[in-house]
């Protein structure tokens, strides 16, 4: 039986990474203003997650946001580390890409498999789902955490 070749959906993948953008705006109004904001995530059954949107650059056509994700200590396997992220996202045309994961950057749209990083054929969409997904979870369960006072003061 022959083997099909991936074929990358450009406009499928287009779609996710402008819909990644709306969502990012969505949860980043002040984006232009500020360049850090953390979300809390509290879901059922679940330890509490952290997720910190840090602006990296600004240019005049771009932001590049680096989305850490954390979790209580004991809640993590040494194997699997907390996911992190940069996204760019181009406000010229309203769309947002993952061009980082885990410290690795430079995706190809389609990956022969198997090759000798072990990436999916389609590693570079799984990547923007993901993005995709997390944002739309942090949309729906995110919440500012409450500042922590300190000698009577909000830290």
């Amino acid at each position: 039986m022959a083997h099909r070749r991936y074929k990358v959906d450009l406009a499928a993948h287009m779609a996710e990474c402008d819909a990644n953008y709306a969502r990012l705006h969505q949860l980043l109004p002040e984006l232009f203003d500020r360049d850090e904001r953390t979300l809390s995530l509290t879901l059922p059954q679940v330890a509490d997650r952290v997720l910190r949107f840090r602006v990296v650059e600004r240019c005049p056509y771009t932001t590049t946001l680096a989305l850490d994700f954390t979790r209580a200590a004991s809640d993590w396997h040494p194997l699997v580390p907390a996911p992190r992220l940069l996204v760019r996202l181009y406000h010229d045309a309203r769309t947002a890409e993952v061009t980082a994961y885990q410290g690795e950057d430079r995706f190809q749209g389609r990956y022969d498999y198997p090759n000798g990083r072990m990436h999916q054929p389609d590693e570079k969409a799984q990547l923007n789902r993901f993005l995709g997904e997390y944002l739309a979870l942090c949309l729906a369960h995110g919440r500012e955490p409450a500042p922590v006072a300190v000698n009577g003061r909000r830290a």
